[in-house]
């Protein structure tokens, strides 16, 4: 029998789902799918583990006893847990997202970054969740590619979002964006903006691209006609402009939303 007492979801996830219905529906999902597989809680915890120590991260962990209590409704879900299951049972993390949250399947600490009033230390909450998604988990500073990238698509926020990384040799937009930044990228955001925003270099639209053998990120410029596009560098990088031709030599993924700078130690 399900109970009509509302019951709140963690506010980790960004949002609180407080009817007791939707959370019945994620954890006889949740349960459904785990049998369907013929998987055990034991061999789910496992798995998680292998998770974890490829990513380095501990919070990706799945304990028997805390999937036995999420499928009984007796437990929260976070953002990261809710990747890992949808990885372990081969099913978008959008597809579980939607049994959470109908009707909405980005939680609200993607769709909106807005801060606090006053600089504060992150401890828990829906702030540090937020600070999590703009580093990539057990990110290794030391290991920065040399070329522009994408990263590993194990540990990508929700769609449509991606993460890039700078390479060291991609000084297009340094200093403003040096090498090691890690970005997040709007797939769905992928018209070049015209003229009118370029009046503010922070304001400016950045694009995260593809071209025929490598990734570039920066400005872009299309001519009259959107034939040729131009990437343009900061106006103190020592990287020159480069030009191909639009949507035959390269492509728009997205535009970067976000930016998280890695600072020297």
């Amino acid at each position: 029998m399900i109970s009509e007492k509302p019951v709140c979801m963690s506010q980790r996830l960004g949002v609180r789902v407080c009817q007791g219905r939707l959370l019945d529906s994620i954890g006889v999902r949740l349960r459904t799918m785990r049998q369907h597989r013929k998987l055990s809680l034991r061999e789910v915890e496992e798995r998680s583990l292998r998770v974890a120590q490829e990513r380095g991260d501990q919070t990706c962990r799945i304990s028997a006893s805390w999937l036995d209590r999420l499928e009984r409704e007796k437990h929260e879900l976070t953002v990261n847990k809710l990747i890992v299951l949808a990885g372990i049972y081969d099913v978008p993390p959008e597809q579980l997202l939607r049994s959470v949250h109908p009707g909405n399947p980005q939680p609200a600490l993607l769709r909106q970054r807005s801060g606090p009033n006053a600089t504060i230390l992150l401890t828990e909450g829906p702030l540090d969740e937020q600070a999590k998604y703009l580093l990539a988990s057990g990110f290794d500073r030391t290991r920065t590619p040399d070329e522009t990238t994408l990263l590993s698509a194990v540990i990508d926020p929700l769609p449509p979002y991606k993460r890039g990384i700078i390479g060291k040799r991609d000084r297009t937009l340094d200093p403003m964006i040096p090498p090691g930044t890690i970005l997040h990228i709007n797939t769905q955001k992928r018209a070049i903006s015209s003229g009118k925003d370029r009046t503010q270099e922070f304001r400016r639209p950045i694009y995260f691209l593809m071209t025929r053998d490598a990734f570039v990120c920066g400005w872009c410029e299309l001519d009259r006609n959107s034939e040729w596009l131009t990437l343009v560098p900061h106006p103190l990088s020592p990287a020159s402009s480069r030009r191909w031709k639009y949507r035959t030599e390269i492509e728009n993924l997205g535009r970067v939303v976000a930016a998280a700078i890695q600072l020297p130690e």
